[in-house]
């Protein structure tokens, strides 16, 4: 039996057109840094793990372009560290592929779980040569088995 979704995507014929468009705004402002303006939206009510069309939240936004204080701040007002976007990518993985050190200490002192997602934050610090990152993500050598791909070398 698959496990009950906790974040389930409200229908969006029951939306106005100015909430939904109100969305995208905040996904737009999310994904651009303007953290005022996301911050006030969610302590206004705005739900802080509201999600796109594509299963990304306010956070997976900030994390991935690399607004470290967004992401603080919505980590602080109850953002989810390990929600996985519908292409079950992790926040915490695509800020270690961005290269978004200071994102991914934030999101694993606020326990987002590096082993998940595909591939999962470890996998993509050891692809990616990301080094500085494993310890911060509590790597092992038994993260890196024949599955995970090679590094990918530098030109």
């Amino acid at each position: 039996m698959a496990a009950p979704d906790t974040h389930p995507k409200p229908d969006p014929a029951s939306l106005s057109a100015e909430s939904i468009d109100f969305a995208h705004r905040m996904f737009e402002a999310a994904r651009t840094g303007n953290t005022e303006l996301v911050v006030a939206a969610v302590d206004a009510g705005l739900p802080v793990n509201i999600l796109n069309s594509k299963g990304n939240s306010l956070l997976m936004l900030a994390a991935y372009a690399g607004h470290a204080d967004l992401t603080t701040k919505l980590l602080e007002r109850g953002g989810d560290p390990n929600m996985l976007n519908d292409m079950g990518q992790s926040i915490i993985a695509g800020a270690v592929f961005k290269g978004h050190d200071e994102v991914v200490r934030a999101l694993a002192a606020k326990g987002a779980d590096p082993r998940l997602g595909q591939p999962n934050a470890i996998q993509a610090a050891h692809m990616f040569k990301r080094e500085q990152l494993m310890d911060v993500l509590g790597a092992t050598a038994a993260d890196i088995g024949p599955e995970v791909p090679m590094p990918v070398p530098h030109p």
